[in-house]
């Protein structure tokens, strides 16, 4: 349930903390104090569209938070766990600033979320209803889910079934219309890549090999100047005359000699013994790659030829031989899928009719199971619909078989609801017929079986007893009390019958404060509630009797929810 809802700079709001409770709570005010006002806030604050229009004229931002019990639901620990969303075990805190750029930050917990994800949790938090899921019952593709709804967790797991073989037969469906319709281009296709793979192939790339080339290339192409620089080298080392090697080798000798008179002439001699020894390896290496020196023009040609051919596969096919390679691996599999499925064209049709049967076969059971948890709603509708005035109604829910080529993933079938509320009259859809009034009460029954069975810790209903009075409305404000010992009530009215049912009850008011319009909300005590459901009674000129008449519907409330 909500527990603290708290809004800054919100519309006409500058600063509002509310606290609820458990049960029924009405909120109740003159026409434009602002009442929606605060369910547009819970809205957003449970992943409702926004924008920047709501933010009060002069802020920056408006700031939306909500702490809420934690339900006792799998399913919204399992997506807080997807989402990285830490859990308390008692409550949950959700916050949405939206800014005048239209920037929305929304949090739960501390952990940013997108609206997307709010949405999904706020779904198990707060079912706010209202003129949109009036909207809902004047939509007849809506009543298959309403249905659905009602089903749980017998039909789910059925229908979990025929969607996941419906999904497959689209899927199979998909490969074969994407044959029989572009078999040209894929022959096309298939020919260019089989060219390209041939290509690569034949060119038997080698990772490394440009580098090696290149530097084979280089040492080919400066063949004569490598060879002068060795020569020269190695003459200056070991020339027929006296050489530098036999120079050093004289003043490695002489110091020999002397170096144990001196520390510091042992140094040098170390020195030039060292010299000595890595000059005469040097010379040693410059006399083998001397021996090993071969111009091979006819190489060089091999080498520049096959760098070419390295040249245009990277301008064809990727800026080096690993991504070429790469490419060559990703047409061999695209190739052989090919080979593969054009071997199961006959399969893959095959396979599409055995699909679709399997489709048919469950979406039959779909179908049987669907039409039996219709009766059970048909009755249970009937019998809120009694208690809410309405006994002679005649509720019918309504199965038309789709084609073959029509069925969806949502079945075989489409679902309508049809009423009469006349007797003698025909069954006629419900949504041509009904009226706002009936609207309200059919609504609210569904409501009422749907509070029992799902769970939400929060329901808010705005102005949902428009176009009723009298006995009507009394049975209306029952009928929403009911509901509020499953679940936490929020309840924007019009209606005195509705108000005194409450267990609290909260006035929206506008005051100007320095030239400023504010909304303000304040709970009501008895004497309060008294006066406040008086003025609802009689409008602006309160009396002696609307005030009785007030007392006298809040004693009434009092001994009904006593012998409850």
């Amino acid at each position: 349930m909500l527990q603290e809802l708290s809004v800054k700079n919100f519309a006409i709001i500058s600063s509002l903390q509310l606290e609820f409770q458990m049960g029924m709570t009405v909120l109740t005010g003159e026409t434009g104090a602002g009442k929606s006002i605060i369910i547009d806030a819970m809205s957003l604050l449970t992943g409702g569209r926004g924008s920047s229009d709501y933010i009060r004229q002069g802020a920056s931002k408006c700031t939306l938070e909500g702490l809420f019990t934690m339900p006792k639901n799998q399913e919204l620990y399992n997506l807080l766990h997807e989402l990285g969303i830490e859990m308390d075990e008692e409550s949950i805190v959700i916050q949405r600033d939206i800014s005048t750029s239209g920037k929305n930050v929304c949090r739960v917990n501390g952990r940013i979320i997108n609206i997307a994800n709010l949405r999904k949790v706020g779904e198990f938090l707060v079912d706010i209803h209202g003129q949109n899921e009036h909207q809902e019952l004047m939509q007849s593709e809506k009543h298959l889910g309403m249905l659905d709804d009602f089903g749980g967790k017998e039909l789910l797991k059925i229908k979990e079934r025929y969607e996941e073989l419906y999904s497959e037969y689209r899927m199979i469906e998909k490969k074969v219309r994407n044959r029989q319709k572009n078999e040209k281009e894929f022959a096309q296709r298939m020919d260019m890549l089989q060219f390209q793979s041939d290509e690569i192939a034949s060119a038997e790339l080698v990772l490394g090999e440009e580098e090696q080339l290149i530097e084979e290339r280089n040492k080919l192409g400066n063949f004569q100047k490598i060879a002068d620089a060795l020569a020269t080298s190695y003459e200056a080392v070991n020339g027929e005359s006296e050489s530098s090697l036999d120079k050093i080798g004289y003043a490695m000798n002489e110091l020999l000699s002397i170096e144990t008179l001196d520390p510091e002439y042992k140094a040098i001699s170390e020195a030039f013994q060292n010299s000595y020894y890595l000059l005469q390896e040097a010379s040693g290496d410059l006399s083998r790659h001397i021996d090993s020196l071969e111009l091979d023009e006819n190489r060089l040609n091999e080498v520049e030829t096959r760098l070419e051919l390295i040249r245009q596969m990277k301008r064809k096919y990727g800026e080096s031989i690993e991504s070429i390679l790469d490419y060559y691996q990703e047409i061999t599999r695209e190739l052989a899928d090919a080979d593969f499925l054009e071997g199961r064209t006959g399969e893959l049709e095959s396979l599409l009719v055995e699909k679709r049967n399997q489709v048919i076969e469950n979406g039959l059971k779909l179908r049987t199971i669907r039409k039996k948890i219709a009766k059970k709603l048909e009755k249970n509708i009937l019998r809120e619909l009694k208690e809410l005035y309405m006994e002679r109604t005649v509720f019918d829910i309504r199965f038309t078989e789709l084609a073959e080529e029509q069925i969806t993933e949502e079945g075989l079938d489409q679902v309508e609801f049809y009423i009469t509320t006349n007797p003698g009259e025909p069954l006629k859809p419900l949504v041509r017929v009904a009226s706002g009034g009936e609207l309200s009460r059919v609504m609210l029954a569904l409501k009422t079986i749907f509070s029992k069975s799902q769970g939400i810790t929060s329901i808010v209903f705005d102005e949902v007893d428009t176009g009723v009075s009298g006995r009507v409305a009394q049975a209306i404000a029952d009928k929403i009390y009911q509901i509020s010992e499953n679940s936490q009530v929020l309840c924007i009215t019009h209606l005195p019958q509705v108000a005194a049912v409450a267990d609290y009850q909260y006035f929206i008011e506008k005051e100007i404060i320095g030239e400023r319009t504010e909304t303000k909300v304040r709970r009501l005590n008895q004497d309060e509630r008294v006066a406040e459901i008086a003025r609802m009674l009689s409008g602006s000129e309160i009396t002696k009797l609307t005030i009785e008449h007030a007392k006298e519907l809040l004693n009434m409330a009092g001994n009904e929810r006593k012998s409850r």
